[in-house]
């Protein structure tokens, strides 16, 4: 995950400058101006994945060993979960599909809730054992950059449904 991460950057800028190129030669509108919008804000979401990857990848050494209590969360499905939408954002952006964008806006809630309760579940884990602390501590920031997958994921799929609908739904305002 680390050296990909060089590659995702090396794309993030070339993106970038291909955007910008054709905004200054082609002067783009209605739908064409959608498109390079959310392929530049798209592109930085991508990126951020990427780096997100990098986050967890760094947690899968310290919690060598806690497999058990790994197991006693639900940060298995979240991780599923937000794999999904990240997978389905995408999809949805290259097929320009908005009824797949409105799905991974609807895991982003269950990805919320998810979060919500295993961080109650570590907390009093913490509490409880001493010997808890460490690797609970590990996996709240994993269960972090899981929900910040997800939300960059709902950005994406919110883009989708900018570029094809023209309708801002940022926020899941009226999705």
């Amino acid at each position: 995950m680390i050296a990909r991460d060089v590659e995702v950057d090396l794309f993030d800028t070339t993106i970038d400058r291909r955007v910008q190129s054709i905004i200054a030669l082609n002067q783009p509108v209605a739908i064409d101006l959608r498109l390079l919008m959310a392929a530049a804000q798209d592109q930085t979401a991508a990126r951020a994945h990427g780096d997100i990857a990098v986050n967890i990848a760094e947690r899968v050494v310290p919690l060598a060993g806690e497999q058990a209590f790994l197991d006693s969360t639900r940060i298995a499905e979240m991780a599923e979960i937000s794999s999904i939408m990240v997978r389905d954002s995408l999809d949805a952006f290259l097929r320009q599909d908005p009824m797949v964008a409105r799905r991974v806006l609807e895991s982003d809630d269950v990805v919320d809730k998810l979060n919500a309760v295993i961080f109650r579940h570590l907390v009093e884990e913490m509490e409880l054992s001493h010997e808890r602390i460490r690797p609970a501590a590990h996996m709240l920031v994993l269960t972090r950059h899981l929900e910040r997958l997800a939300d960059h994921a709902t950005n994406i799929a919110e883009d989708v449904i900018f570029l094809v609908e023209a309708r801002l739904v940022k926020h899941h305002a009226q999705a």
